[in-house]
């Protein structure tokens, strides 16, 4: 019957019936807890149950059914495999906590339990758990060599060492791999898992539409499924998109949503992130007060955390100081570009951006600057030595 409930809600889940499959994973756990069960059937129902509320990305029951597999982990040190892979959940769960030092620790003790039980594929998920933790910290060295051990095991490295590349500066090889493997992946859920990344990598290449439409395909995953960490990826994408457009109160508006949900999620990298955005996107709409103390409240967190290159970036855009009038570094490409007497299609085409984002800075710099027209926009520009 347990076995039979969780195969039950894991097909509802799948199959967007996210509440109710839930609902029957929850029963199935309460006999395993119960000690009703035999302990084969009790440990694959604890980390089965767990992988499904990691792929419908439903942390709170993630990081509680974790807790409660790593106390019957305890009770049964003979069984190997689910030692290890209770280990492997540790790891995940730390990492997205920002305990980095930690899931890497998890994760070395995750490989050396499976590596008794010659469990390949988990010993793959525990380097990629390594991997992220590296990467977060700045470790670069060390997080491409454990994405490589993690595919030479079977485990797909992706979006990880995407964004590793991305951290490298090679955005065209991050933009490869993450194209690639969304080529790849048909179900929704594995494509929920990439999309995050494949927005940050296709706006680091200037690619906005293909940005802009990752970030809808992930709000309508997020809309069937409903889970909060869903929701919040959704938001935190929609607002990076709509602070490239130039639309910095939508911005604001959907990155509030994400930080708020991370918070209580209890993930306090992906919060910060979504804080440091919400900081440009102040500073953008003229208001340099609430920047600053977004951005130094965003500091204090990846500070803390140890998140290096994370902190690299914020100081690398906090630096970028507005030009005369107001205006973003964007907008005053747009403004030397109108002043030198080109179009909005052609200023779209010399900056790989779409049409619609390009009127959308022009009529923030005529707002910006008092003007009406692009010649009161071109007087300006020269008056206040521009271009």
């Amino acid at each position: 019957m347990a076995l039979g409930q969780f195969l039950q809600g894991a097909a509802a889940v799948a199959g967007g019936e996210v509440a109710a499959g839930l609902a029957l994973l929850d029963e199935a756990m309460v006999a395993a807890v119960a000690g009703e069960l035999t302990p084969p059937v009790t440990g694959t129902i604890y980390c089965e149950v767990i992988e499904v509320c990691h792929q419908v990305a439903e942390l709170r029951r993630a990081r509680e059914w974790t807790q409660a597999l790593t106390s019957w982990c305890d009770s049964q040190p003979g069984l190997v495999t689910f030692t290890g892979q209770c280990l492997v959940h540790r790891a995940e769960i730390l990492r997205l906590g920002g305990a980095w030092p930690e899931a890497v620790e998890a994760a070395r003790r995750a490989a050396e339990r499976l590596a008794e039980a010659d469990d390949e594929l988990a010993i793959g998920a525990t380097s990629y758990q390594q991997a992220e933790a590296h990467r977060a910290l700045g470790q670069l060295e060390a997080a491409e060599a454990a994405y490589q051990l993690a595919s030479r095991w079977g485990m797909e490295p992706q979006p990880g060492l995407a964004l590793l590349r991305l951290a490298q500066g090679r955005t065209e090889a991050a933009a490869a791999a993450i194209r690639r493997v969304l080529t790849e992946t048909g179900d929704r859920l594995g494509r929920a898992r990439l999309l995050p990344a494949a927005v940050e990598i296709l706006l680091a290449t200037g690619d906005l539409d293909g940005a802009r439409e990752a970030a809808g395909e992930l709000a309508g995953i997020a809309g069937d499924y409903r889970t909060q960490a869903l929701r919040a990826a959704a938001d935190h994408a929609l607002g990076a998109v709509c602070l490239a457009e130039g639309d910095a109160g939508a911005a604001v508006t959907a990155l509030r949503r994400a930080w708020r949900a991370w918070r209580e999620l209890e993930a306090p990298y992906e919060a910060a992130r979504a804080r440091l955005l919400i900081g440009l996107a102040c500073r953008d709409l003229g208001d340099e007060d609430a920047a600053a103390m977004e951005l130094e409240a965003a500091r204090t967190v990846l500070a803390g955390l140890g998140a290096g290159p994370e902190l690299d970036r914020l100081d690398r855009l906090a630096g970028a100081v507005p030009a005369a009038g107001g205006l973003t570094g964007r907008e005053l490409e747009v403004l030397r570009l109108v002043a030198a007497g080109a179009t909005n299609h052609a200023i779209a085409t010399r900056l790989h951006l779409a049409d619609k984002t390009v009127h959308r800075h022009v009529s923030n710099i005529y707002a910006k600057l008092g003007v009406s027209s692009r010649a009161g926009a071109t007087a300006y520009a020269y008056q206040h030595h521009l271009v």
